[in-house]
């Protein structure tokens, strides 16, 4: 993955026009997974499943030891950081589709987001925002893919936002 040009701490060509298929797009930010995102983040959305949380089902756990990240955290994780380059122009996202978690994540992971333009198509009924599907994906420390999805969003138009 290293042959993906990573990006500048802050995107600049977010708009609908900079987009096009095929485009490969390496985050400059990546996140370490703590307790806080890991364990209490799972308590808030009543996940209780042993292994986010249980010091002891974690150590004993058939995925090995630690504590294992609730998925939908290391999915929001890899949105969150692919979002300043793909989605901060984006009027709303409009699906999520096909998450697939590929490897474990344990508190204390870091994992760095990666993303690709599937499509870009006009919108059929609106001039301002066109569609944009992406896949993303979330490595770990060692390159393990740990996580990968498509989201689609309605992007603005740069021409649309300087004529308001």
């Amino acid at each position: 993955m290293s042959a993906i040009e990573p990006t500048s701490a802050t995107a600049a060509d977010t708009w609908f026009e900079d987009f096009r298929p095929g485009q490969r797009i390496r985050h400059a930010r990546a996140a370490t997974i703590d307790a806080v995102t890991g364990a209490f983040l799972a308590k808030r959305v009543m996940n209780t499943a042993q292994v986010h949380w249980n010091n002891q089902a974690g150590r004993d756990g058939v995925l090995g030891p630690g504590f294992v990240v609730f998925g939908l955290i290391t999915a929001s994780t890899v949105l969150g950081l692919a979002g300043q380059d793909t989605t901060e122009n984006a009027e709303c996202e409009t699906s999520y589709d096909d998450f697939r978690f590929t490897a474990p994540v344990y508190q204390g992971d870091t994992v760095s987001a990666f993303s690709e333009v599937i499509s870009v198509q006009p919108h059929p009924e609106r001039n301002d925002v066109g569609v944009v599907q992406f896949a993303h994906w979330g490595v770990n420390q060692d390159d393990t893919v740990v996580f990968h999805g498509k989201r689609t969003a309605l992007v603005r138009k740069r021409v649309s936002c300087a004529d308001s």
